[in-house]
């Protein structure tokens, strides 16, 4: 009986040194891990990439590889475990929450169009009535007689869904918009043809298109921060599990004051 117990004692010791090695042994490998991918939001990908280019210049014997395809990609790409970090545009809906969640910067969206065009301030009614299809001519909202031409983004993109969620309120986007797959190019589109409108970015503003005030409010860095300017969503890092090794150096990094220096340079608000 006691050789038996003993003998039961011996194997169940040497399974768990086994089990716990085998966990050690896979925790040092996800340690020592010198390369992860960050897949997701085109709209947080110039950041992500910026965020990568410092970190790996502070750390040369790692390697960061940043990845576009739409917030439903970083989605079920950190979900799937295909990639080491997913990234969003929006907020997470309750079927896809689970993740674990690091917001690392708040964005405004920008209702734009082409700098020639007289338009300068529209209601929230009026875009969202633009985009259904409801207002076609641009003399409906106190601009020339012309066809309004409507840009957006794909289904899956974390800018569209932040603008439905802002604006469209539950209303379908017309079947006749203009479908492009990044904030780049629905930007080009909008600086190319005098009778468009889309929707970008804050933090890719530039010359090429004009920003239009929404009920007299400008989209700027400060009305984004006072909580005037209503349009605006988190940028957001997803993780599978919690962040070990060199997934939670990199997201401790774009959290830092040095990682925050790099959102304020894009002209995105700072969470930290």
């Amino acid at each position: 009986m006691f050789k038996k117990s003993f003998a039961l004692v011996v194997v169940l010791s040497l399974l768990s040194l086994l089990l716990f090695g085998c966990k050690n042994v896979g925790n040092e490998a996800q340690k020592s891990k010198n390369s992860i991918t960050v897949a997701g939001s085109t709209s947080v990908q110039p950041l992500a990439d910026d965020l990568a280019k410092a970190f790996m210049e502070k750390h040369p014997d790692t390697k960061i590889e940043v990845q576009g395809g739409g917030s439903g990609v970083g989605i079920k790409s950190a979900k799937d475990g295909v990639a080491d970090i997913g990234t969003s545009s929006r907020e997470l809906k309750p079927e896809e929450k689970g993740l674990h969640e690091y917001k690392i910067a708040i964005d405004g969206i920008a209702i734009v169009v082409h700098p020639s065009n007289p338009i300068d301030n529209l209601s929230a009614d009026q875009i969202k009535d633009i985009y259904t299809g409801k207002i076609k001519n641009w003399k409906d909202v106190g601009g020339k007689d012309a066809q309004i031409v409507v840009v957006t983004r794909e289904e899956g993109s974390g800018t569209r869904g932040a603008f439905e969620e802002l604006v469209m309120g539950g209303s379908s986007i017309s079947d006749s918009a203009v479908v492009q797959p990044s904030t780049g190019a629905v930007k080009q589109s909008v600086s190319q043809d005098p009778n468009a409108i889309g929707y970008i970015s804050m933090g890719v503003l530039d010359s090429s298109v004009k920003a239009v005030k929404i009920e007299g409010v400008e989209a700027t860095e400060d009305n984004v921060k006072n909580g005037k300017y209503k349009l605006q969503r988190p940028f957001l890092f997803l993780t599978k599990d919690e962040p070990q090794g060199l997934v939670k150096e990199f997201i401790d990094f774009a959290l830092s004051n040095e990682g925050q220096t790099i959102v304020e340079k894009y002209h995105y608000i700072k969470v930290k």
